[in-house]
């Protein structure tokens, strides 16, 4: 892989993540995360297996989509949107923290909040992209 450091970290995350949640490719998602993977997100079991597991729990129509993301050296941010757990749960916007190691995500903090609906902005602007949940062609109430 060419490109800078924090490049190639960048592309490792996007990578896992859409083997992860969107393909839900868990064998090849594993192969991103280290053996020794600490989880540091109170919702979330201990190790890559629990975060396996907790995405084995999820419905079919739950996705990822992802925002902006930033990487210093071996750490990186990405910014992203959570929708489609199928039971009335508001869309959340969640910034996940990641740390590589060796090519491999090693450590992830996360920040997560539900996703504000226009009548619920004060400041009028959407939390992610460029639109309310209800005003996209996935939303569940299209």
């Amino acid at each position: 892989m060419t490109g800078s450091l924090e490049e190639r970290n960048k592309a490792i995350v996007r990578n896992a993540f859409e083997a992860l949640f969107n393909q839900r490719d868990l064998v090849v998602a594993e192969a991103f995360f280290s053996p020794n993977y600490i989880q540091h997100s109170a919702h979330i079991p201990p190790g890559r297996e629990g975060l396996l597991e907790l995405v084995k729990s999820f419905p079919s129509t739950h996705q990822r989509e992802m925002g902006v993301i930033v990487a210093e050296g071996d750490f990186v941010m990405a910014q992203g949107r959570l929708w489609g757990y199928g039971d009335g749960r508001p869309d959340r916007i969640v910034v996940d923290i990641v740390r590589i190691e060796q090519g491999l995500l090693a450590e992830h903090w996360d920040v997560i909040e539900d996703e504000a609906s226009r009548g619920a902005s004060r400041s009028g602007r959407p939390s992610f992209g460029d639109c309310f949940p209800e005003d996209r062609l996935d939303s569940p109430g299209s």
